[in-house]
């Protein structure tokens, strides 16, 4: 898949660079992974059947831009999550396969072929996530709005989770999501804050821990979500600080996965960590106070997000009745 490339064919028929400004960093090395991180090459005929409905609509999806190594388990069960706004992102993130550079402009008719694939294969709850777009005035929130609504209107009953960026500088961008009502709204942290500079550097940790606040206070009904990746340099103690953060605003729901190395060109794995660390984090995370704690090597944002979803409303329901 064009996910795994580090370079695409331009209209010359030149391969140019999938990450022009990591072309020129020293490579760095590509360690083996540990015998726990293993899955099970895609190609079964339900993984195909999805694969046609994206492909027929147009779409693009995460799942393939960010060589999410569950794509074959997601997609047999026709779990898809969908990347809005083009596949080019104005950033560029140490650890991320997201093709960078200067993106097109938005397409009007994604928001219905988004609603309409989501029909097709039949979702009874929905990730839709995006590139970043710093180029555009709102950074796409509106667009974020009119897929949700488009969604809406087709599949009435399927839940909606939103996986966005920052919208850093972008005055009343979180408040259009939010006027949207998605069912879950989700932010990733991606790391700890001393690691922001390396990994995140068009970011600002304290800036999503706000945003993350600030949607729960516009709705304290949704859900709220954040994610992290390990391996990445930090350290236990920063990890469990980055969780009190996330419970000072009030989130809900807290996934930690391992960062696998895209490329030779990408962030290094600083080590892999064990099953056994990440079924600690959980455990500490959940005596936090969160909602819903999803922790293992292989855990990514919106692997099981339908079934997450379902958990979410049931512990809530037993801590909060009536909410």
């Amino acid at each position: 898949m064009a996910a795994f490339d580090e370079s695409v064919v331009l209209g010359n028929g030149q391969a140019a660079p999938r990450h022009p400004e990591k072309a020129h960093r020293p490579d760095q090395p590509v360690a083996r992974k540990p015998d726990w991180i293993r899955v099970r090459a895609p190609g079964s005929a339900a993984f195909k059947a999805t694969h046609e409905i994206v492909r027929r609509h147009k779409l693009v999806t995460v799942c393939e831009e960010a060589g999410c190594p569950n794509i074959g388990e997601c997609w047999e069960k026709k779990h898809a999550t969908f990347m809005i706004m083009g596949d080019t992102c104005t950033r560029a993130c140490a650890f991320c396969n997201v093709r960078t550079g200067l993106p097109g402009a938005l397409d009007s008719g994604e928001p219905e072929r988004v609603a309409d694939a989501v029909q097709k294969l039949g979702l009874a709850h929905v990730v839709i996530t995006s590139v970043d777009r710093d180029d555009l005035p709102d950074g796409g929130a509106q667009h974020f709005a009119r897929v949700i609504v488009a969604i809406r209107a087709l599949s009435p009953a399927t839940t909606i989770e939103v996986l966005t960026p920052d919208f850093l500088r972008k005055p009343g961008a979180l408040e259009s999501v939010i006027a949207a009502k998605p069912d879950v709204f989700n932010h990733n942290l991606e790391t700890v804050p001393s690691r922001y500079l390396n990994v995140r550097p068009g970011a600002r940790y304290f800036h999503s821990v706000r945003l993350l606040q600030r949607a729960k206070e516009l709705d304290s009904s949704m859900f709220t979500k954040s994610g992290i990746m390990v391996g990445l340099g930090e350290e236990r103690c920063e990890v469990l600080q980055l969780m009190d953060d996330l419970r000072t605003a009030e989130v809900d729901f807290l996934t930690i996965g391992q960062y696998l190395q895209p490329t030779k060109k990408h962030h290094a794995v600083e080590r892999f960590v064990t099953p056994e660390e990440f079924q600690s984090y959980a455990e500490t995370a959940r005596a936090k106070g969160f909602l819903l704690v999803s922790a293992s090597p292989l855990t990514r944002s919106s692997h099981h997000a339908g079934e997450d979803f379902a958990k979410l409303k049931a512990q809530r329901a037993a801590l909060r009745p009536g909410l």
